[in-house]
């Protein structure tokens, strides 16, 4: 029988914010999502300050960090521009990802392996404000070795190929995709990084997913958000919170 660490769910209230921006004012406010979303069973909140302030705005942040009860998980591009906010406003955590104005969503992986010299002092000065940083990278082994180097406690592996190959109906890629993942994260767990995973996940993919005794937080919104349009955000996050403890009792029945 093999035991692992709870499993933490961190909700990520940013499409909320996408909703309330499309036509102006203050409604749906992702503050409100973040209170319901902890009272159905979330362990904590994540948003991501774009450098165009597409969704999530400065004031949602500080009101965050002020308000809700659970961690507050800092998504946040790595320029001086929003270490100086992490650092202003000392969330739980700041996880550091890549960000293009062309895209519509993270389209993948942090580059730590290829970008060491110029993240350094960007981890160093996070982290000395009290924050915890994370790297959000794709299941690679250079790229964890570049988040051990870097002094980054904690890596979360980017899991949208996978979730893509899920959802197309490419089972072969798929379970090619799952296996890198599985990989990434023992040898993260290995080098002593605590490890999450994100992006693109749902029912079934956070239930496999969770089946990963390496693994210890699932960070997750677009999908909720668009569940709660049909049954509401706290049913949603109990539904997902359900998958994840199929997945995590998956882990018990193994030798």
């Amino acid at each position: 029988m093999t035991d692992a660490p709870y499993l933490r769910l961190g909700v990520n209230v940013d499409h909320v914010a996408t909703l309330r921006n499309a036509r102006g004012g203050r409604y749906p406010d992702p503050i409100k999502a973040a209170e319901i979303a902890i009272a159905a069973g979330a362990d904590g909140i994540t948003a991501h300050l774009r450098e165009d302030r597409r969704h999530i705005r400065d004031d949602d942040i500080a009101e965050l960090k002020a308000r809700i009860s659970k961690p507050l998980n800092l998504e946040m591009a790595a320029t001086a521009e929003m270490v100086q906010i992490a650092v202003k406003t000392r969330p739980h955590a700041a996880c550091l990802v890549p960000e293009r104005r062309q895209e519509r969503t993270t389209e993948g992986g942090l580059d730590a392996a290829g970008q060491c010299k110029e993240l350094a002092p960007v981890v160093a000065e996070i982290k000395s404000a009290g924050v915890r940083v994370s790297l959000f990278i794709g299941p690679e082994t250079a790229q964890i070795e570049a988040a051990a180097t870097l002094g980054a406690p904690v890596v979360e592996i980017h899991t949208g190929s996978w979730c893509a190959a899920v959802v197309d109906g490419r089972p072969g890629d798929a379970a090619a995709e799952f296996r890198r993942i599985r990989a990434a994260a023992s040898f993260a767990r290995s080098l002593g990084l605590e490890v999450h995973a994100g992006h693109g996940l749902e029912l079934v993919t956070a239930e496999a997913i969770a089946a990963l005794p390496d693994v210890v937080e699932l960070n997750i919104g677009h999908f909720l958000i668009a569940e709660a349009v049909f049954r509401g955000l706290e049913a949603a996050v109990k539904t997902l919170r359900a998958a994840m403890s199929r997945g995590r009792l998956r882990i018990a029945s193994q030798p």
